[in-house]
């Protein structure tokens, strides 16, 4: 299995790779997974310090006070996510196919395609 680090490394290369080749639709699947482990990162605004008054609203007091760590996930937290964005496109394509939108079914049908084949 793949570390997060490995994953996010695999996605930027097949991106650069996607974006070289005026891939579009590749390039927009690999930037949406990105985007997803970006934000399952995201830590919880419950955690942030409270901000004081001052002279920036909103501020908190301190050189790098106002900080919060991103959240650490694991290698199976990051894998169940690809495999969710898997599924979700796959249902998609279920969709569009019934709907008679065969264009876009092929669209996503190859999005799915890219994500298997990392």
């Amino acid at each position: 299995m793949k570390t997060v680090d490995e994953w996010k490394a695999t996605l930027r290369a097949a991106m650069k790779e996607a974006l070289r080749n005026r891939n579009a639709p590749a390039s927009a699947v690999l930037r949406e997974t990105l985007a997803a482990i970006d934000n399952a990162e995201a830590p919880d605004v419950s955690v942030a310090p409270a901000p004081v008054s001052g002279g920036i609203a909103g501020g908190v007091s301190g050189l790098g006070s106002g900080e919060v760590a991103r959240l650490l996930l694991s290698p199976e937290a990051v894998d169940a996510l690809v495999q969710r964005e898997i599924q979700e496109h796959r249902d998609a394509v279920a969709l569009y196919t019934r709907l008679g939108k065969h264009e876009e079914a092929r669209t996503l049908q190859a999005q799915v395609d890219v994500l298997l084949a990392l």
